[in-house]
């Protein structure tokens, strides 16, 4: 059963540049676990960002946030200084 996470990540003055970065190396990976970015959104001022992603199942999340090139690009996150939730969500 197909299941919908929602992203959060706040971010610091100054971590966009390289959150950036690190969304340009592992959003293009989710396809490969059959993930679906449903909504990309930012706040007006550049410190919020919100994903929609849906995934065919929980395992399919696991995948991908264990791909070798995800972990790879972690570095950038990290330097980013993002603080990064992920919750699975449903309709109401």
């Amino acid at each position: 059963m197909a299941v919908t996470y929602l992203l959060l990540a706040r971010l610091p003055e100054g971590g966009l540049g390289s959150f950036n970065a690190y969304e340009r190396a592992v959003l293009p990976l989710l396809a490969e676990y059959g993930g679906r970015l449903e909504r990309r959104l930012r706040t007006l001022d550049d410190r919020v960002e919100v994903h929609l992603i849906t995934f065919p199942g929980s395992e399919d999340l696991a995948a991908y946030r264990a791909d070798a090139r995800r972990l790879e690009a972690a570095p950038s996150l990290e330097s980013s200084g993002a603080e990064v939730e992920v919750l699975a969500v449903r309709e109401v």
